[in-house]
Order: C-alpha cells, then sequence, then structure tokens
C-alpha cells in the first residue's frame, strides 16, 4: 500500500512539474507578443527646447567586437544636446583608436576621454565609471556597456520618464544579435529567449526589482542620493544594486520602451559556460530566493523531467506538447524578422544547456568576468581570486 501511495505521488509530482513548465511557456509567449504589440509603434524622435542637457558614460575595455559601429549609434542621435564621456584605465587601451576616430568623424560632438587606472574597489567597471565622473558637466546621466548599438532616437526615449521626480532610474530591454559562431547563437538565444522573457514576465507581474548594464539612465542628484558609484565599486552586480538602492529612497525604475542591441561573440565553448554562469550566479547572490524558483522557466527540460517522472502519462506528453509549440513560438518572437529556419537547433540545446548551467549555479560562487576570477559573496560584492 505504502508503495502504491509513494509511486502515486511521485507520478502528481511528475504532473505538477510538467504543468509548471507549460505554464510559464504559455506566460512568457503572451507576455513577450503583448509587450511587443503594446510598443509597436514607438513615439517620434525630435529634441524640444525643454530636453535636457545628457552626460553619456562610456566605459571601455578593450577592441571589442563591432565597437565603432556600437560606439557611433550614440554619436549619431538626434538629441543635440548631450555630452559623451569614454573612459579607459590604459593609456595604450586600443579602443582609444575607436574613440579618436570618432571624434575626427563628429567634430560637433562633445566627446571627452578619461584615462585613470585609480581604483576604488574589486569592479574595474565601477572604478572605471568614478574616475569618469571628473569629465561629466550635466545633470541627467547615461551609463551604457561599451557593446550596445542603440536607434538615433535612444536619448530622447530614454531620458523623458526622468522629468518625473518619483522615477529612479530608466533602464532598456535588449537584444543579443550574434555573430556567426554557434557559441554566439547560443549565447544570443540564452538573452533573447529566456532572460529577456523572464524579465517581461516579471513586470507583467509588476516586479521593477531590475536594472540592466546596457542602459542607466539616472539624475545625478538621485546618484549623490544613494552614495554615488562608490556604494557599488566591489559589487559584481553592479547595474542591479544601483536600481536597488534607488528603490530604497522610494523612487521608481521604468522599463523604457526602447530595445537596444548588445553584441554577442563568444569564441569557444568556454567562454560561453563562463558567460551563462556568471549571469546565473550573479542572479542567485542578489536574489536566491527568486533563482530557487525560477527552474519553471526552462520550458522543455523541465516539462520533459516532469514527464519523466510521472511515466509518460498522457496528460504529461499533452502538456509536453503544448510547451513545446509555445517555447517555439517564443523561439521565433524573440527573434529578429529573417532569421534562418537552420538555426533551430539553438532551441532545444540552449534549453539543456541553460537548465544544466542553472543546476550548476548552486555547486561554487565562482565566477570568470574577462580575464579576473572572482567569488561572489551573500551580498553580491565580487571578492577577486588571486
Amino acid at each position: 500500500m505504502r508503495s502504491a501511495m509513494a509511486h502515486l505521488s511521485l507520478r502528481w509530482c511528475g504532473v505538477v512539474v510538467t504543468a509548471a513548465a507549460m505554464g510559464y511557456a504559455i506566460t512568457a509567449l503572451v507576455t513577450v507578443l503583448l509587450w511587443r504589440h503594446r510598443h509597436a509603434h514607438p513615439r517620434g524622435a525630435g529634441t524640444t527646447p525643454a530636453a535636457p542637457e545628457v552626460t553619456v558614460l562610456k566605459p571601455l575595455c578593450g577592441l571589442e567586437p563591432r565597437l565603432y559601429e556600437s560606439l557611433r549609434s550614440f554619436c549619431d542621435q538626434t538629441y543635440s544636446r548631450f555630452q559623451i564621456v569614454f573612459g579607459v584605465r590604459d593609456p595604450d587601451d586600443p579602443a582609444l583608436a575607436v574613440v579618436r576616430r570618432l571624434q575626427r568623424e563628429f567634430p560637433q560632438r562633445d566627446l571627452d576621454i578619461a584615462i585613470d587606472a585609480t581604483q576604488h574597489g574589486s569592479s574595474l567597471k565601477v572604478s572605471n565609471l568614478l574616475n569618469m565622473m571628473r569629465l561629466a558637466r550635466y545633470e541627467y546621466l547615461v551609463v551604457a556597456d561599451s557593446d550596445v548599438r542603440v536607434p538615433r532616437d535612444y536619448l530622447e526615449r530614454v531620458v523623458a520618464p526622468l522629468a518625473d521626480p518619483r522615477v529612479g532610474i530608466v533602464t532598456c530591454p535588449y537584444h543579443g544579435r550574434a555573430r556567426s559562431s554557434a557559441w554566439s547563437l547560443l549565447l544570443a538565444a540564452f538573452i533573447n529567449d529566456w532572460f529577456m522573457p523572464s524579465v517581461f514576465v516579471a513586470a507583467a507581474l509588476g516586479s521593477r526589482a531590475f536594472a540592466f548594464g546596457v542602459t542607466i539612465a539616472i539624475r545625478r542628484a538621485t546618484l549623490k542620493a544613494v552614495g554615488g558609484f562608490k556604494a557599488i565599486a566591489d559589487q559584481l552586480a553592479d547595474d542591479y544594486r544601483l536600481g536597488e538602492l534607488t528603490r530604497k529612497e522610494g523612487l521608481r525604475t521604468v522599463l523604457s520602451e526602447v530595445v537596444v542591441e548588445t553584441c554577442v561573440d563568444e569564441a569557444s565553448a568556454r567562454d560561453l559556460v563562463r558567460h551563462e554562469l556568471r549571469w546565473l550566479r550573479t542572479i542567485r547572490a542578489v536574489r536566491p530566493a527568486g533563482y530557487a524558483c525560477s527552474f519553471v522557466t526552462f520550458g522543455l527540460p523541465v516539462a520533459g523531467l516532469g514527464c519523466l517522472i510521472a511515466a509518460g502519462s498522457d496528460a504529461t506528453l499533452a502538456m509536453l506538447a503544448v510547451t513545446g509549440a509555445a517555447r517555439l513560438l517564443l523561439h521565433f518572437s524573440a527573434r529578429k524578422p529573417g532569421s534562418a529556419l537552420s538555426q533551430l537547433w539553438v532551441l532545444p540545446l540552449n534549453d539543456l544547456l541553460a537548465f544544466t548551467l542553472w543546476c550548476w549555479g548552486f555547486v561554487s560562487r565562482r565566477v570568470h568576468w574577462r580575464q579576473a576570477r572572482y567569488r561572489v559573496a551573500r551580498d553580491g560584492s565580487a571578492q577577486p581570486i588571486t
């Protein structure tokens, strides 16, 4: 009798797991489609006399793929009243050649360079930002990663919500643009098919517990009130922590309607695994409960596991089929038009890899970031490993 009851309980557990995976897959698909429909017709660009002056902070490190195209998109804005500060730690950094090319190409733009190796904490990126602030002239600040490419009306649309004093920061959703390698395609799928849909679902449920390095727009007074960049100088998830600090001040986080593009260029399987593990372990550090509950977001592997636990019952097989259909539709809805059908192999492999790395994320707190290794502490700080 006990054996039969245990077997029945196990089968019901499998049904619940499969149903949860199916429910999330459908929810993610519907949420992404609704978000795209809602923002299908963005507001027109064009600056107005009331548009505030803005300083854009671009921390750089090395000659990344498509760096010129990414940085050029910030120079070629319809917004006329802005300054860009590019920051490097090394006077021989090859990224400087790209910046100087842009200075020649856009002589009418206010483009400054900060070269300073002073380190203020374990985060080299935040140290770079602190060193760049001495050149920042304006009250409105936009921080954006070096590999981000933006539309021409980006600044106007991103800065606009800051006119509301109740808004703390503005951040942007983003789309991963892969190069031709298989590893790049997998990381782009990780961003487009898993990470961003989870953000849209969270936003639809009312959460604003996020902020992304692709764009953080903030007023200087707000930054000062939360302790400045110094307050996040040791944080691996510096973008998330900055958003968290502003929310603690009673200010709102706005998810912009502007979708920006980030360049994805993973040269090897090792680079891919390290990159995804860094993201996953960072999420685990800053939101441990949310990370533990996020297993349902890995639709196909989790639904398949539930189906296996339920011994392949008719109900779980049907739910597995629905999960697969929703997952396929989500894959195409999250991709740019014209994506090749020949890349469908990315879908199951990405899901399996991401779920495996999610499990692995519980094993250790060590991450690789560029050429350094860190241990992510429980408060999200990055402790260098020598």
